[in-house]
C-alpha cells in the first residue's frame, strides 16, 4: 500500500538530504490539537472516531501540502508498513496499536504529517534537515491557522489547547531537535549533559522517541513544559539549550581529539573498513559505525556531501527498510541484506584525508 510513498525521490529524511549540518539532523515541531464536541480518543466510540477521521479527512484533501500526498487507515496498514512509518519517524509507535478510526495524512515530500486519532484527535507535526526551529513554527502556525479554520479547536482561555494529557495543555506544543552527540558520548559527558538538559525542563530520549536507545549517537532533546509559556518562549528556551549543547559538543570532539588522537583516527579507520567489508551487521552495529562517519565528514576526513549519505543511510539500513518488500525475512538474512547495502555505498567512499 506504501509503495509510493517509499518510492518517492524527494522525502525529507530519506533521499531529500540536499543539506546537512553537523550535530543537529533535523528539527522537528509536533501540535495536539482535539476538536470541540468530541471526547478524547481513549473514551471516543467508534462512530465517533470514524466521524473525526472523515473530518479531518475532509479537510486537509484540498490544503496545499497535501493535494498530492497520502492517507492511509491505520487498520489497513500491514505491520512491516506502519514500521517503516515510524522508521521515518512520520507516525509514532503509539498509532501502530490504534485500530478502526484511526489515520494519517502524509504530504508529499514527507515533511508534513497528520496522525488522527492517536491520543489526541489531531497530532500535526513538520520536520526539516538541520537546526531550523523558528522558520519551522511560521510554517506551522500557518498550516495550523489553515487547519483551525475548519475544524473548531477545543480550546480554554484559561488553559489553552485542551488534550487528552495534562502535560500538552496550553499551547500542545512538542519542539524537538535531533542531535549527533558523540563526542560528548565517547568522552563520557553525556550523561552530565542529559541530567542538566533534565533539571532545565527539557526530555532527552533516543532516535525514535521515549523508551528507546540513543543508536549511532543520535538524542532526542524536547521541551517538557507546554503550560505557560507562549510558542515563541518555548522555541527560545530550547534554541537556547541546544545551542550550549553544540557548543559542548564541538568543544568535546576537539579535546577528545587533541589527548586521543590515534585512539580516535582508529575508531573511524575501522568504521569505514567495517562498512566497507563485512557481509553480515546488525541495525546497532550499523549505526555505531555510521555514526562515525558523519563525525569524520565533520572533522574533515571527508567532503561535506557525504554526510548526507551517512544521514540517508542512518533511515536505509532500519530493520523495516532493509525488510522491504519482501517483507518478513530472517533476522540474520536482514543482516546480511544491511552488510550488502552498506559495501555497495562505502566502496564508492574515497580514502580518508587524516591531513586535514
Amino acid at each position: 500500500m506504501i509503495e509510493n510513498l517509499i518510492s518517492k525521490s524527494n522525502a525529507q529524511l530519506t533521499k531529500g538530504f540536499l543539506k546537512s549540518s553537523p550535530v543537529v539532523l533535523s528539527s522537528r515541531l509536533r501540535l495536539a490539537r482535539n476538536l470541540n464536541g468530541f471526547v478524547f480518543p481513549s473514551k471516543a466510540s467508534s462512530a465517533d472516531k470514524s466521524e473525526i477521521l472523515n473530518k479531518v479527512e475532509k479537510s486537509l484533501s484540498d490544503k496545499p501540502n497535501f493535494k498530492k500526498g497520502f492517507f492511509y487507515k491505520i487498520n489497513t496498514l500491514s505491520d512491516l508498513e506502519k514500521r517503516l512509518l515510524v522508521e521515518r519517524h512520520l507516525i509514532s509507535r503509539e498509532l501502530c496499536e490504534m485500530n478502526e478510526g484511526s489515520g494519517v495524512f502524509i504530504s508529499s515530500n514527507q515533511d508534513f504529517s497528520v496522525m488522527i486519532n492517536e491520543e489526541d484527535h489531531i497530532r500535526l507535526q513538520c520536520i526539516k534537515n538541520g537546526f531550523n526551529l523558528n522558520a519551522l513554527w511560521k510554517t506551522v502556525n500557518r498550516f495550523d491557522d489553515l487547519m483551525e479554520a475548519s475544524l473548531p479547536y477545543s480550546f480554554s482561555k484559561e488553559l489553552g489547547y485542551l488534550t487528552a494529557c495534562p502535560t500538552n495543555l496550553g499551547t500542545g506544543l512538542r519542539a524537538s531537535v535531533m542531535m549527533h552527540l558523540p563526542g560528548l558520548f565517547i568522552s563520557e559527558n553525556i550523561d552530565k549533559v542529559i541530567r542538566a538538559s533534565n533539571q532545565l525542563g527539557l526530555a532527552v530520549r533516543g532516535l525514535f522517541g521515549e523508551g528507546s536507545e540513543a543508536s549511532g549517537h543520535i538524542y532526542q532533546i524536547s521541551n517538557q513544559q507546554t503550560l505557560g509559556e507562549t510558542e515563541g518562549e518555548i522555541l527560545s528556551r530550547l534554541g537556547g539549550v541546544l545551542k550550549n549543547i553544540i557548543e559542548h559538543e564541538l568543544n568535546a570532539r576537539q579535546n577528545y581529539f587533541a589527548d586521543k588522537k590515534v585512539v580516535l583516527l582508529d575508531k573511524i579507520s575501522r568504521a569505514l573498513g567495517i562498512l566497507r567489508n563485512a557481509h553480515v551487521m546488525s541495525s546497532e552495529e550499523a549505526m555505531d559505525h555510521l555514526s562515525y562517519m558523519r563525525l569524520a565528514v565533520d572533522l574533515g576526513f571527508l567532503a561535506d556531501e557525504y554526510r548526507a549519505l551517512v544521514d540517508y543511510l542512518f533511515i536505509q539500513t532500519q530493520p523495516g527498510h532493509i525488510q522491504f518488500p519482501e517483507g518478513s525475512i530472517s533476522v540474520e538474512l536482514r543482516d546480511e541484506k544491511r552488510a550488502q547495502k552498506l559495501r555497495e555505498n562505502f566502496r564508492k567512499i574515497p580514502p580518508l584525508n587524516f591531513d586535514n
